[in-house]
C-alpha cells in the first residue's frame, strides 16, 4: 500500500522566496533517486487555511511505493541534502505518515 508522507515546515522570518524556490526544487528533483519514491509536491498554504495553519508556511506530500520505503528515504543522501537546507530554512517541522 502506498504510503502518504506528509511534512508541514514553519519558516524562519528571513528566508526568501527564492530560497523556498530552490529547497522545493531540490525535494521535487529527489524524485527518480531514491527507491520508492513515486511523487512528491511542496509548496505554500492556500490563503483560505493560513488563519489556522498554526504558522506552519510550507508543506509538502511524498508518496512512496510502500511503508519500509520510508527508512530508505530518511537516510538516502539526497534527502540528506534537502533535510541540510531544511534545518537552515526552517523553524519547526511537523511530520505525519499514513498508509492506505
Amino acid at each position: 500500500m502506498p504510503v502518504y508522507h506528509v511534512v508541514l515546515f514553519r519558516l524562519k522570518p528571513d528566508v526568501t522566496q527564492s530560497q523556498i524556490a530552490v529547497w522545493s526544487q531540490m525535494a521535487k528533483d529527489m524524485v527518480g533517486k531514491i527507491p520508492g519514491l513515486v511523487s512528491l509536491e511542496a509548496g505554500q498554504p492556500l490563503s483560505i487555511c493560513i488563519p489556522r495553519a498554526r504558522g506552519f508556511d510550507m508543506g509538502l506530500v511524498a508518496v512512496l511505493e510502500k511503508a519500509e520505503d520510508v527508512a530508505t528515504y530518511a537516510v538516502h543522501p539526497a534527502h540528506l541534502e534537502v533535510h541540510k537546507m531544511r534545518e537552515e530554512l526552517c523553524d519547526d517541522t511537523l511530520a505525519y505518515d499514513l498508509e492506505f
